[in-house]
């Protein structure tokens, strides 16, 4: 069974216990989370696609770690002109393990009233 979500503006092929590198998500080292923009799901040759997202469906992740990527270095010259500059960026991400795939989220229970 796998799933393609959407998260930071990019999509992810996940399965169950699979670690990913998504952008920075504002949550804490070792908290759960749930990821609900979810596209498809595929499950023993079944495909479900959303339209876009598939209502009910969530996604539920640990978070192992916040780290940032390489380094990318921006080298802009321009030629003739004696004029360089050089910048770097690294990217903050977030570490996920995918803990759970789950089609159709269950319905609430309404509180029995006595």
């Amino acid at each position: 069974m796998y799933a393609v979500v959407k998260t930071g503006g990019k999509q992810y092929r996940i399965a169950k216990d699979q670690v990913i590198l998504v952008e920075k998500l504002d949550v804490e080292k070792g908290k759960t989370i749930e990821l609900s923009d979810v596209l498809m799901i595929a499950n023993n040759g079944k495909v479900k696609v959303g339209e876009p997202f598939i209502s009910g469906a969530k996604v539920t992740a640990t978070v192992v770690d916040q780290t940032r990527g390489e380094k990318i270095i921006i080298f802009k010259k321009r030629r003739r002109q004696n004029s360089r500059r050089k910048n770097g960026h690294r990217q903050h991400l977030t570490v996920l393990k995918i803990n759970d795939i789950v089609e159709k989220a269950a319905k609430p229970q309404a509180a029995a009233e006595a």
